[in-house]
């Protein structure tokens, strides 16, 4: 079974950088898109970006130019660049492969908390 784990949380001051990273346990990583989420306390998941399988990325608008979302497949790995934090950004961050026709088969990390205070 495929296994997505995450890494890099911590706690930061406003305008530092983190990187995230999302290790996949499968070969079938550089087959698919992965996707970054987060949850804010006491709101619910949203996506903020995505790589897909040839490399191209969207973002959601509020981290549009602070974060970068990269993969490197020989690693089985992705990656969230994220700077000029805010403490608007303090949220619990998951990957996410959507695997198999359709995507189907949904695969989330457990989870890294980052913290931004002011």
């Amino acid at each position: 079974q495929v296994q997505l784990v995450e890494s890099g949380g911590g706690s930061v001051q406003a305008g530092e950088s983190l990187r995230l990273s999302c290790t996949a346990s499968a070969s079938t990583f550089g087959m698919y898109a992965i996707n970054w989420y987060r949850q804010p306390p006491g709101k619910q998941r949203e996506f903020i970006a995505t790589v897909s399988e040839d490399g191209s990325t969207k973002y959601d608008d509020s981290v549009k130019g602070r974060f970068t979302i990269s993969r490197d497949n020989a690693k089985n790995t992705a990656y969230l660049q994220m700077n000029n934090l805010k403490p608007e950004d303090t949220a619990v961050y998951y990957c996410n492969q959507n695997l198999g026709p359709k995507g189907i088969v949904k695969i989330w990390g457990q989870g890294t908390q980052v913290t931004v205070s002011s």
